[in-house]
Formats: C-alpha cells, sequence, structure tokens
C-alpha cells in the first residue's frame, strides 16, 4: 500500500519578508533635499545678519572714517575705540541711562499690561470697543508718538502743565523735557504709554488660555482672588511672562527714535543712552569705530537676553509647560 507523502513547504528565511534598507545614495538623497529645503533661510540670515555682525565687530577695531568710503583705507588699531568709549564718560552716563530707562519701563508696561490683561478677561458691555482704543498706542508709529507727546509736556503750551495748572497742583510750568532731573522719567513714561498695548495683548491671550477648572477648584477650596492670583494666574502665565519680558527688554534697551524726537538725548545729555551714543559717535562725530564698539555692546547685551530667554523656554517645554 503506497502512501502519499505531502509536498514539502519550505519557509522563507525571515529577512525575506524585510523591506530592503535605504542605501548610502537614498540617504544622502534625503539629507541633500533637507538642506535645500533650509538653504534659503541659512542665506538670507547670512546676508542680512551674519555679515553685517562680522563687519560691525570688524569696524570696533579700525580707524573708520568718513574718507575711508573714498580711499578704501580703515587702519587697524587694536583695541583704541574700545579704550576710548570706555574711558568716555558720557558712554558711562548712558550706560547707567540705558539700564534706568529699560527697568523702568518694562516695570510699568508689564504691570499696568497685566492689570489691564487681567480687567479684560472679565467680560463687559463695551469690553471689546475698549479694548481696541487702548490698542492704539501701540499702532502709532513711534515718532509721531514721540511728537505728539513733546507737545503734550511742552513746559509753557503743553495740554499737561495746562491741566495741572488749572487743577491747581502745580503754580509754574513743569519742566518736563527741560530739567535734567526730569527729562529720563518723562522718556520713560512716553514709553511706558506705548508699550502697554502689547503686554495687554500678549499677556490677555496667555489668560484666555488658563483652564476654567483650575479656577473653580480654587475657589471650592476657599481661595480668595489675590490666593488665586498668586498661586493659580502667575505659575500659569510664567511661560508668557518670560517673553514679554524678554522680547520687551530686547526692543526697549536698544531703543533710539523715541529719545532723538522727544530730547534729542538732553538736556546735558540727561536722556543719552546706548542707542543714542551709537547715532552720535557714529553720524555726528563721524568715528563710525566708536560708534560700532557701542553697538557690539548692545549686541552683547541682548544676546545675553535672548541666551536666557531660550533656557527659560527650555525648561518650560521640559517641564511640559
Amino acid at each position: 500500500m503506497s502512501t502519499a507523502t505531502a509536498p514539502s513547504v519550505t519557509t522563507p528565511p525571515a529577512h525575506a519578508s524585510r523591506a530592503p534598507a535605504p542605501g548610502r545614495s537614498s540617504r544622502r538623497r534625503t539629507a541633500l533635499l533637507r538642506w535645500l529645503f533650509i538653504a534659503p533661510a541659512l542665506l538670507y540670515m547670512a546676508a542680512f545678519f551674519g555679515y553685517p555682525l562680522v563687519r560691525n565687530v570688524l569696524m570696533s577695531f579700525q580707524h573708520y572714517t568718513p574718507t575711508t568710503y573714498f580711499t578704501g583705507e580703515a587702519p587697524f588699531n587694536g583695541l583704541d575705540n574700545w579704550r576710548a568709549v570706555f574711558s568716555d564718560p558720557l558712554f558711562t552716563d548712558a550706560l547707567w541711562h540705558t539700564a534706568l530707562f529699560t527697568v523702568g519701563s518694562l516695570l510699568g508696561q508689564f504691570t499696568l499690561g497685566l492689570a489691564l490683561a487681567v480687567f479684560f478677561s472679565r467680560r463687559f458691555h463695551l469690553s471689546r470697543f475698549v479694548r481696541a482704543v487702548l490698542l492704539l498706542p501701540w499702532l502709532v508709529p513711534m515718532v509721531v508718538a514721540a511728537v505728539v507727546w513733546r507737545r503734550i509736556l511742552d513746559q509753557e503750551h503743553g495740554v499737561l502743565n495746562a491741566a495741572l495748572q488749572t487743577l491747581g497742583l502745580t503754580d509754574g510750568g513743569v519742566p518736563w523735557l527741560s530739567s535734567p532731573d526730569v527729562a529720563l522719567l518723562s522718556a520713560v513714561l512716553v514709553n511706558i504709554w506705548i508699550g502697554i498695548p502689547f503686554n495687554m495683548v500678549i499677556l490677555y491671550g496667555g489668560l484666555q488660555e488658563i483652564p476654567r477648572d483650575l479656577y473653580e477648584a480654587a475657589s471650592l477650596d476657599g481661595a480668595g482672588p489675590w490666593r488665586v492670583f498668586r498661586s493659580v494666574t502667575l505659575p500659569m502665565l510664567r511661560p508668557v511672562i518670560t517673553v514679554v519680558l524678554v522680547l520687551g527688554f530686547m526692543s526697549t534697551v536698544k531703543i533710539l527714535d523715541l529719545i532723538l524726537a522727544l530730547t534729542s538725548g538732553g538736556p546735558a545729555d540727561a536722556t543719552q543712552t546706548l542707542g543714542t551714543v551709537t547715532y552720535q559717535m557714529s553720524f555726528l562725530r563721524l568715528d563710525f569705530g566708536q560708534g560700532a564698539v557701542v553697538g557690539n555692546v548692545l549686541i552683547l547685551i541682548s544676546a545675553v537676553f535672548a541666551v536666557l530667554y531660550l533656557r527659560a523656554n527650555r525648561a518650560d517645554f521640559g517641564n511640559g509647560k
């Protein structure tokens, strides 16, 4: 009796069902495509940011004058420009004025912007209209705002002094822009007025992202308004606050047009900042090498705070915020 044998089934090797691994040429093609996609951005950064930055650093070590544009000669003078700038009392005063102007502006803008953001987070009649009106200072060009405020703060014909005299708060006109003791404070107040809308808008957007459940849980636990603000609102707003403060710092520390249109750095250099000193050394003294030194100091200060901003953001993302 014959026995039928079942056909043998050969099992394919385990590696036969796998897709072939991409070759080296495929990996190179993928890497090339990635570089092609980011090449325009890299070229843009190199042309409009990298080259001017390198030129500014090199210029700070050269004797660069208007004749250089005709002769092309800018002799290397080492650290002479840096020594001259750091020994100039104008630079020291401008550094101190810049610190006062920046800190005062940031504190005022952030405090009032946060207060308005919290106020507008509670909906009421005409809230959108009032919020839109408060955005107007942010939409007005800086120079236009400075010129308007220069008329408002005029000692003899300004609206502010006229209102103060009408209310009996002052006997004579306050020298808002003509006194070395008051001019810097006036510039800070004007910059606060300009920067409040930016802070309000960004912080208002951050408040809208906070879950309402947290406020309900806090109220059930018996927390008062101040405790809720301190324990819920501020911690949840920390990433937004970091963005507002760092961006506000980087735009305030280098401000130029507002000071030039408002006081031109006076009176008696009382409102000179690093931005105005850069302008004065480069375009009034026509010493572009020393102007480049002050510009490099501004770049270094901004870079330090940019690094702090990135580190703060990395920490927030690492904590899952």
